[in-house]
């Protein structure tokens, strides 16, 4: 709030990620309960409901999508099985973005930069889909990701896909990361109404329920 934010997602791994803990159904109704109890309290800036949800091997989720339906907000990843080819890669991602389930796709390639390449994935047919399917492509904000790329950035705009900026952060320091995506959103030609998550909340929100 004091950062100018209106509004902030809370979305934590879901519980295939297990070396981060990851939260199985029972955690999120609590923590749920949490946010309910904060926002009657907390004035001008309002918590969502969200989850980081794994995309699985075959383009499925760890999720039921009938309990993804209760979110205000799901992001989709990938975080396990990067070894796969380029046609793997692209199936497995399209499936997941086509769902009316998932608002936004996570860290689309999965590169962290200096360290990983990204899995081989064909990210034109990606935003083609996504685009097609109403779901939101992830600028990832943090320096070591930056993903998607400033150039894949540009064809998603070709295809009318929304960007969502987000700043990945573990920490409020986290929340600083903030201005090295909206600079790559720049360097990529994106405007204001590229960009999902510079809706006022409601308007946010009808977008994420518009989904399913």
């Amino acid at each position: 709030r004091d950062a100018g934010y209106h509004y902030i997602g809370i979305c934590d791994h879901s519980k295939a990620v297990v070396y981060a803990n990851g939260m199985d159904e029972d955690r999120c109704r609590a923590q749920w309960e949490e946010i309910d109890a904060v926002n009657a309290e907390l004035e001008g800036i309002r918590i969502l409901k969200g989850i980081e949800v794994d995309i699985m091997p075959e383009g499925n989720f760890d999720f039921e999508e009938e309990f993804l339906a209760e979110f205000e907000l799901v992001v989709a990843s990938i975080h396990s099985v990067f070894s796969m080819t380029r046609e793997e890669a692209t199936e497995r991602v399209i499936r997941a973005v086509s769902s009316p389930y998932v608002d936004i796709l996570g860290h689309p390639t999965g590169r962290l930069l200096l360290s990983r390449d990204g899995y081989p994935l064909n990210a034109k047919a990606v935003c083609e889909a996504a685009a097609e399917a109403g779901t939101a492509l992830e600028l990832n904000a943090h320096p070591r990701r930056l993903d998607l790329d400033w150039r894949e950035l540009r064809y998603a705009k070709e295809c009318g896909a929304k960007v969502s900026i987000n700043t990945d952060a573990h920490s409020i320091e986290g929340l600083d990361d903030m201005r090295y995506g909206v600079g790559i959103a720049r360097k990529a030609g994106l405007a204001r109404e590229d960009i999902l998550n510079a809706m006022p909340v409601d308007e946010f929100l009808a977008w994420t329920e518009g989904r399913a």
